[in-house]
C-alpha cells in the first residue's frame, strides 16, 4: 500500500473530483503520432473529432453540424457546429480541420488511403470545408470518425503544422477536458480539468458519440504500475476507477459492495498479438514466421494469465475477432497448435539459430503470454532472448528496424474487428509502422474493402485479406478476452465501455 499512501484520501478531495488509474502512464500526448491506446484515451478527453462511433458501430456527427455529398459522390461539403473553441480560446475553423486531417493522414493507413483518393481538401468558409475526390470513397465518414489510433482529432492549425514525424509541443484541443501542464508530474500524476467552453451535442451519450456533458471538474490520473496496489486502493476508496483489474483479485473485488466491475464482450474485448519484425532475422524468413502459428496455445496462455472462463473467448483464429460481423476461419486451416509439426517445420525452414529478441512489458499480462510462448519456442529449437522493459521503452525500441524480433501486446476489439483498422493488417507495406510486413496483394484488397457497398461484399473481401494475412504472418493472435475495470459504487452515469470515458460520470 506504499504507493496508495501517496493518494489524497476521499474526504480531502473536492466533491466534483475523481482520481483514476488508467492502463499505464500517458507519455505521448500527440494522438496523431502513435497507435498506443493510452494516447488514444488521453486524446479522446482533450481533443474532439469530426465524427464518432456509437455503441452499434454507426458513425455519427460530432464536431460536424451537417454535410452533403454531390450526386456523383465526388464532392463532400461539411459544416462545423457553431461555438467550437480550442482550449486557448481561439475558435475552431475549417482551416484547423484541413491542417489537422492532412497531418493525421500522413501517419494513419486509412488516412493515407483517403488522401490518395482526394484531389483537394480545402477550407471554403470559416466553418465549411470540402473534400473533392478523384473517385468515390464510400467509407469517408467511417475514416473521419474511426475510433482507432492514430485518432483523426482536430487541433489548431499552428500546432498541426508540426511535422508528422515529430510530436506536437503542447496538447491543445477542443475536447471536454483540458490538460493542465503546470500540474503534470511525469511518473506520478497528470491532471485534466473540465473545459468550461465545451458545447456538447444535444443527443444522449452513446459510446464515443453523442453529447459529452462533463460533470466532474477535476480528473486526476495517477501512475500506479502495480495492479494489486491499485485494486487495494480502489477498495479503500483512495481511487475511484481502475482500468485494468488483476485477475487474481477478481473474487475479492466481486464481493466488495463499495466496488462495481465492468466486464464487457464483443468489440469491447481485447485481442492479444505477438507482433513480428519482418525487417530482421529470423522473421524476415517467411518459413520461420509460419512456424509461429503452431506454437501459440491460446487456452494455455489465457489460463496462465488467470482469465476466468466468463471473461474469455474460446480459441479464436479470426484476425477480425470472434463474435463480430466479419469473423472468419479463412486461412486458418493447418495453423493450429502442434509442437511436433512446428519442430519439423523449423528444421526445414533454414533457421540458423539467430536469437529471437522479445521486447516484453515488465509485469504485464502480455509478458505472461510471452513466457508461455517462449517455453514452446525453446522446446522446438528456437534461441530466445527475453528483454523486459517498461512500455515507453518498448515503444521507443520498436521504432527501429534492428535490435528486436517480436513483442507481445493486446488491443481493443474496436481496433481489431476490421481489416481497415487492425494494426498489423491495415499497416501492410507501410514504411512507418513497426514490423514492416508487406504483401502486395493486401493493400489492393483493403482498397476493395473500402469500395464495397454491402456487408456481404465486405465479408467476402475480409476473408480474402485474412487468408493473405495468414500467409504473411504480420502477427500471431494469443487470445481474445476481457479485462474488467472497477469503479466506486457511488459513481453514476459511467459509460459502459472498455474505453475509459469520464464526460458523463457524476457522484451521488
Amino acid at each position: 500500500m506504499a504507493a496508495a499512501s501517496l493518494i489524497r484520501p476521499r474526504e480531502a478531495r473536492a466533491a466534483k473530483a475523481m482520481t483514476v488509474v488508467w492502463e499505464s502512464e500517458v507519455t505521448i500526448l500527440d494522438p496523431h503520432f502513435t497507435t498506443a491506446t493510452i494516447s488514444r484515451t488521453f486524446g479522446l478527453h482533450v481533443f474532439d473529432m469530426l465524427f464518432a462511433m456509437n455503441e452499434a458501430g454507426q458513425i455519427k456527427p460530432q464536431m460536424v453540424e451537417s454535410w452533403d455529398a454531390s450526386a456523383d459522390k465526388l464532392t463532400w461539403t461539411f459544416t462545423l457546429r457553431d461555438g467550437l473553441k480550442f482550449h486557448d480560446g481561439s475558435p475552431v475553423t475549417a482551416s484547423d480541420v484541413v491542417a489537422s486531417v492532412k497531418r493525421w493522414a500522413m501517419r494513419d493507413p486509412l488516412g493515407k488511403m483517403l488522401m490518395a483518393d482526394t484531389a483537394t481538401l480545402d477550407a471554403k468558409e470559416a466553418r465549411i470545408f470540402e473534400f473533392v475526390l478523384k473517385q468515390p470513397f464510400p467509407m469517408i465518414l467511417d475514416v473521419l470518425g474511426k475510433p482507432n489510433a492514430p485518432l483523426p482529432v482536430i487541433m489548431p492549425a499552428r500546432i498541426a503544422a508540426t511535422a508528422a514525424t515529430q510530436q506536437i509541443a503542447e496538447p491543445i484541443g477542443s475536447g471536454p477536458f483540458r490538460f493542465v501542464k503546470s500540474e503534470w508530474r511525469p511518473g506520478n500524476v497528470m491532471v485534466l480539468e473540465r473545459n468550461s467552453d465545451y458545447v456538447p451535442r444535444a443527443e444522449a451519450p452513446d459510446f464515443l458519440a453523442g453529447g459529452k456533458r462533463v460533470k466532474i471538474d477535476r480528473l486526476t490520473l495517477r501512475v500506479m504500475p502495480d495492479q494489486s496496489t491499485g485494486a487495494n486502493a480502489l477498495m479503500a476508496g483512495e481511487i475511484d476507477y481502475m482500468q485494468y483489474l488483476p485477475f487474481d483479485m477478481l473474487p475479492i473485488l466481486e464481493q466488495e459492495k463499495s466496488v462495481k466491475l465492468m466486464g464487457l464482450g464483443g468489440i469491447h474485448q481485447f485481442q492479444g498479438n505477438f507482433r513480428l519484425n519482418h525487417a530482421a532475422p529470423p522473421f524476415d524468413n517467411p518459413a520461420v514466421r509460419k512456424v509461429m502459428w503452431k506454437l501459440v496455445d491460446q487456452d494455455a496462455i489465457l489460463t496462465a494469465i488467470g482469465v476466468p472462463e466468463k471473461y474469455r473467448a474460446q480459441s479464436c483464429s479470426s484476425f477480425w475477432m470472434c463474435g463480430t460481423p466479419l469473423t472468419t476461419e479463412a486461412g486458418a486451416g493447418g495453423n493450429k497448435f502442434d509442437l511436433a509439426a512446428a519442430k519439423a517445420e523449423l528444421k526445414a525452414s533454414g533457421y540458423k539459430g539467430e536469437p529471437v529478441i522479445i521486447l516484453e512489458v515488465s509485469g504485464s499480462i502480455s509478458q505472461t503470454a510471452s513466457r508461455v510462448l517462449v517455453q514452446n519456442m525453446k522446446d522446438i529449437g528456437f534461441t530466445v532472448d527475453q528483454q523486459p522493459r517498461d512500455w515507453p521503452t518498448v515503444l521507443a525500441r520498436r521504432s527501429k528496424k534492428e535490435g528486436w524480433s517480436m513483442f507481445p501486446v493486446y488491443s481493443n476489439g474496436t481496433d481489431m474487428f476490421s481489416p481497415l483498422s487492425h494494426f498489423y493488417v491495415a499497416s501492410t507495406c507501410s514504411a512507418d509502422y513497426p514490423g514492416w510486413s508487406c504483401d502486395d496483394k493486401i493493400p489492393g484488397l483493403l482498397k476493395s474493402f473500402t469500395q464495397a457497398a454491402t456487408l456481404e461484399e465486405r465479408r467476402k473481401i475480409a476473408a480474402e485479406i485474412q487468408a493473405a494475412a495468414y500467409a504473411l504472418t504480420p502477427s500471431v493472435m494469443w487470445g481474445q478476452f476481457t479485462i474488467p475495470a472497477g469503479y466506486r459504487s457511488d459513481l453514476k452515469g459511467l459509460i459502459q465501455s472498455s474505453y475509459p470515458m469520464f464526460w458523463q460520470v457524476d457522484r451521488t
